[in-house]
């Protein structure tokens, strides 16, 4: 695996993100494992991911588009992947301990969606599936992906693409009181300005973060446009 850290300051130790490739697919010498975090999410961005959790069934394809919601503790494995997988992590806190657990096999014998992992229950969104609904911008519509009935309202994620393909008027919007917001350029262009760090251009890959209760503008932003973005708490 590859990994490029999408947040060098890593919030003070809050949050990290991380965009994570495999160029070479196939089987992946994975194990039973867990991981002892708050929050973490997993997005498909490109290609595609076979996994396991304990619980939630037999092993299926998360495609480009889907996600997971990994609750604290859960029990997974990754089985194999295609050539050129792409997949955004978003963990809290920074640094977390993963550790093995060779006593269990995946699948289990047992499904239980709705099970209870330290507050949090297993979230899997299928793009496929997925319903577009107005936001809170007349310019984008999103589609929702579970996380915030699945932790309790700890933390939300959508994507976010163009409602309308007419001129751009740009969107001002602030972060939420003791949250930040972390979001990544999934596909097209858009300009994110801020009253004390200017005007950045950002295109497919590029990601950013505005820290809890500071306003921001996105402005110039192209037809192609779509974000992922993830509010969190931010310590």
């Amino acid at each position: 695996m590859q990994y490029r850290d999408l947040i060098p300051d890593r919030q003070g130790g809050g949050v990290t993100a991380s965009h994570i490739r495999i160029p070479g697919g196939g089987p992946v010498p994975d194990y039973v494992h867990f991981h002892t975090v708050q929050f973490q999410l997993i997005y498909c961005y490109r290609g595609w991911v076979r996994v396991v959790y304990e619980d939630q069934g037999p092993p299926f394809v998360l495609a480009a588009g889907d996600c997971v919601l990994q609750p604290p503790r859960i029990r997974h494995r990754v089985l194999d992947s295609s050539p050129g997988l792409e997949v955004i992590e978003i963990a809290s806190p920074a640094e977390h301990e993963t550790h093995a657990d060779p006593e269990m096999s995946l699948p289990t014998g047992t499904l239980r969606p709705g099970r209870v992992f330290e507050t949090q229950t297993f979230c899997r969104h299928e793009v496929e599936s997925a319903h577009w609904e107005p936001s809170r911008s007349e310019q984008f519509v999103a589609r929702d992906l579970g996380i915030s009935g699945a932790t309790g309202g700890l933390a939300h994620a959508r994507v976010l693409r163009r409602a309308d393909p007419a001129p751009w008027p740009g969107v001002a919007t602030a972060t939420p009181v003791g949250k930040m917001v972390f979001d990544f350029v999934l596909a097209g262009s858009v300009t994110l300005k801020s009253d004390d760090r200017g005007a950045h251009s950002l295109g497919t890959g590029d990601s950013f973060v505005v820290p809890a209760g500071q306003s921001y503008q996105l402005v110039d932003c192209d037809d192609a446009l779509e974000l992922l973005e993830v509010t969190l708490p931010s310590s």
